[in-house]
């Protein structure tokens, strides 16, 4: 599989706007400190982006370092983050990392998954999203849109997302890996779809096994 022609394709297509970028990608761009990475995206679980971005917004009025957030009181901070998806458990679970941040980790974000995910609710997903957002580090971070489009293509042949992880780790060239993720996940939410997918609007369904098949 030619996947340098098919970053190339998905690339242009994403740079010159062909894909419709969602507000949440667009909205991740601007944000560079991994603390902050790490909390947008413990927000973003569950939750849809318009919701996920104003509630950010409304939180960093309040605080904007582990310092500052790991002196609010669970409710100020739910109150704050409402209506996300489990808003009281999150707000409790984001003051709570950050006191951990501020007294393990001399208030530095660890810049290795094997410490982010020792983090209460930090998958691996939201922890290679921390290395290559906040650190701009390679790793390769595998949702469901990653996941779904990397098996239909017939590049990896996989049952779940962390078993996609680890089998792009070994053949996608490391030079993808920041942008793999913000790449497919375009193409998933616009035209590879869960359900019925715009295959003939796909410009890359000649190297799709799903059309192909």
């Amino acid at each position: 599989m030619d996947i340098d022609k098919i970053f190339s394709i998905l690339k242009d297509d994403f740079d010159k706007n062909r894909l419709k970028h969602s507000e949440f990608v667009d909205f991740m761009e601007n944000i560079k400190d991994p603390y902050l990475v790490l909390i947008c995206c413990i927000l973003s679980l569950r939750t849809n982006d318009k919701i996920t971005i104003k509630a950010t917004k409304r939180m960093l009025e309040l605080a904007k370092t582990p310092q500052e957030i790991s002196k609010l009181s669970v409710e100020t901070l739910s109150k704050a983050i409402y209506p996300v998806g489990f808003y009281q458990n999150k707000a409790e679970q984001i003051i709570n990392l950050s006191k951990i941040i501020v007294e393990k980790y001399n208030s530095k974000v660890p810049d290795s998954i094997d410490e982010l995910i020792k983090f209460k609710g930090v998958g691996r997903k939201t922890a290679n999203l921390v290395l290559t957002k906040g650190f701009n580090k390679p790793a390769i971070c595998v949702d469901v849109h990653v996941h779904r489009i990397s098996n239909r293509l017939g590049y990896v042949k996989t049952n779940s997302p962390d078993e996609t992880e680890f089998a792009l780790r070994k053949i996608l060239p490391e030079k993808y890996w920041i942008d793999f993720n913000t790449l497919l996940v375009t193409l998933g939410q616009n035209i590879c779809k869960p359900q019925k997918p715009k295959c003939d609007l796909c410009s890359i369904k000649n190297f799709c096994q799903k059309n192909i098949n």
